[in-house]
């Protein structure tokens, strides 16, 4: 795994690294670029490090959702307004596992977790095959399921995780076990 992380954006409260990290995110934190809501917002946190051609990154995040768009999750980001985002966000009172492809304006998807709590582990896995980008998401071990397949550059990136609280600061994350490395098989389905 590459180990050059960096920071776009560093939270004023902090700890750890690739392999186990805790954020707090800071006040009205989000990345979002125009659609719907009318507004461009880059100030979310996120831990990245550099990739090129295919590869798949995956980590298991943890939060304390509960107000209004609360999210933790991962992140591929070429500039400001080509980026996924993707992982748990809180809306109409429970998690959704959620996906946001910004290729100049930003989409978003959603999928609700009933039943979900902030005790579960997510599992969030995202794919680069070419021109391809492969979202999946596990709830505590359970098989992957397809979030998304989407369209993205097979331009130089940055993948690593993301945390953000649109409505208010203080959303405590953790992400344990990021990893980046090959491709899984291009097989959809087993």
């Amino acid at each position: 795994m590459n180990e050059k992380f960096s920071w776009l954006n560093v939270p004023a409260a902090y700890s750890g690294g690739a392999h186990d990290l805790r954020i707090t995110t800071d006040e009205r934190t989000d990345f979002w670029q125009d659609t719907f809501y009318g507004f461009q917002r880059d100030n979310g946190h996120a831990y990245l490090t550099p990739v090129s051609g295919d590869f798949t990154a995956g980590v298991i995040v943890r939060g304390d959702y509960e107000h209004l768009y609360d999210q933790a999750g991962m992140m591929l980001r070429i500039d400001d307004r080509n980026w996924i985002k993707t992982g748990i966000e809180y809306t109409d009172g429970l998690m959704h596992f959620s996906v946001v492809v910004t290729n100049g304006s930003s989409d978003w998807s959603v999928i609700p977790l009933h039943g979900a709590s902030t005790d579960d582990d997510v599992r969030v896995r995202i794919t680069r095959h070419d021109d391809a980008v492969r979202v999946q998401f596990s709830l505590n071990g359970a098989p992957w399921q397809l979030a998304r397949l989407a369209p993205f550059s097979a331009a130089d990136a940055s993948v690593g995780v993301m945390a953000c609280s649109p409505e208010r600061g203080g959303l405590k994350a953790q992400f344990t076990g990021l990893n980046v490395g090959p491709p899984i098989s291009r097989q959809l389905h087993d």
